[in-house]
C-alpha cells in the first residue's frame, strides 16, 4: 500500500478503541445530527460481526425493536461513534453470527461467558 495512505490512516485511528468480540452485547453511543442540533443516541444489541482491519474496521450490531430485527453497521474509528460499552460477554464459536437472523425468542440469545 502507498506510504501516504498508510500515514493518513494512522492519524485517523482512535488510540482508545474499545475491545469487544463477536457475540458480546454492547451499548453504542453514536452522535446524531438533526439540523443544527447534535445529540447522542444509544443502540444496544449483540455484535454479529467485526470485519476489516486498521482504520477500516467496522462492526455490526443487531437488536430487536418491537418484534422487528434492526441491524446497524458502524466504522470503529469513526468520530460519530462516541463510545462502545460492553454490557455482557457472549460465548460463541463462530466469527459471524448470521444464524441469529432466523431465530426468534430465547433461541436468539447468546450464552454468557463466565470469567
Amino acid at each position: 500500500m502507498n506510504e501516504i495512505i498508510k500515514k493518513i490512516e494512522a492519524e485517523q485511528i482512535k488510540e482508545d478503541a474499545p475491545s469487544f468480540r463477536v457475540g458480546d452485547t454492547v451499548r453504542v453511543s453514536a452522535k446524531i445530527k438533526e439540523g443544527n442540533r447534535e445529540r447522542i443516541q444509544v443502540f444496544e444489541g449483540t455484535v454479529l460481526k467485526v470485519q476489516g482491519s486498521g482504520c477500516r474496521t467496522t462492526f455490526t450490531v443487531r437488536k430487536t425493536s418491537n418484534g422487528i430485527g434492526v441491524e446497524k453497521t458502524w466504522p470503529l474509528h469513526s468520530p460519530n461513534v462516541e463510545k462502545v460499552e460492553v454490557v455482557r460477554e457472549g460465548k460463541v464459536r463462530r466469527a459471524k453470527l448470521f444464524y441469529l437472523r432466523d431465530r426468534v425468542g430465547k433461541s436468539a440469545k447468546v450464552k454468557e461467558r463466565i470469567r
